[in-house]
């Protein structure tokens, strides 16, 4: 599962099934990368407690919040925490999804 950014995250966490497609995600253990505004939706779902984490510096007290421990990282950086992947800004795609590739075991030949 991919979340991506942006500000319409805002509206999307305010939908069920979207929610619960989030939750099914982290119940099964599958990959899961979210990046910059995208973390709204898993501080939602209910499934950051324990999680290591970063978001959009603004995200940061809403993953303390849901119990996540926020890491403050450069933009171009990404946080890994078991099958998730997170970046705080668009800076971070190369690594963010370079991380969440690994977590599906996939390898990228140049």
């Amino acid at each position: 599962m991919v979340v991506s950014g942006g500000r319409a995250t805002e509206y999307l966490r305010l939908n069920g099934e979207v929610l619960d497609l989030t939750r099914h995600f982290f119940e099964a253990d599958n990959p899961v990368a979210a990046i910059c505004h995208g973390i709204q939706i898993l501080v939602t779902a209910g499934i950051l407690q324990g999680r290591k984490l970063t978001a959009y510096p603004d995200i940061g007290p809403d993953i303390q919040t849901a119990r996540g421990e926020w890491v403050d990282i450069t933009p171009e950086k990404a946080v890994v925490d078991g099958n998730l992947v997170t970046s705080p800004v668009w800076p971070g795609h190369s690594e963010w999804l370079g991380r969440f590739l690994e977590r599906l075991s996939t390898k990228i030949e140049p």
